[in-house]
């Protein structure tokens, strides 16, 4: 219930994508636009310090709010995110692989689908 609250309440300041990204492709993974993975790790990085302080079970938390609102903002591919969680692992190394290690260590996983929700 705190996701779905923190997911709504990140939604409410803004209801224009910045950039959207593209339809899953035909092995139901979302492709994901460069502009849409640059948003991703633009969102990131500030919260890195606030999932320090919240420590590694609400930093988890935290973490899933922030991607279901990234993927809400581009292109609605929330289900096909939490289907296919390795994507968030693919396009934060290819785009900020320092901030997805800084994220791993403070959320204390192996990589990022594993501290995320699925369906």
């Amino acid at each position: 219930m705190l996701v779905g609250l923190l997911v709504v309440a990140g939604c409410a300041t803004s209801t224009e994508a910045p950039d959207p990204g593209l339809p899953p492709s035909t092995s139901g993974a979302p492709e994901i636009s460069d502009d849409a993975a640059g948003h991703l790790c633009e969102i990131m990085a500030p919260d890195l310090d606030s999932w320090r302080a919240q420590g590694t079970r609400l930093a988890r938390v935290s973490f899933n709010a922030t991607v279901q609102n990234w993927a809400a903002r581009n292109g609605g591919i929330n289900v096909a995110v939490a289907r296919n969680r390795e994507v968030i692992d693919t396009v934060t190394q290819q785009h900020c692989p320092d901030v997805r290690e800084q994220t791993m260590q403070v959320l204390d996983v192996p990589d990022l689908a594993s501290a995320l929700a699925g369906v």
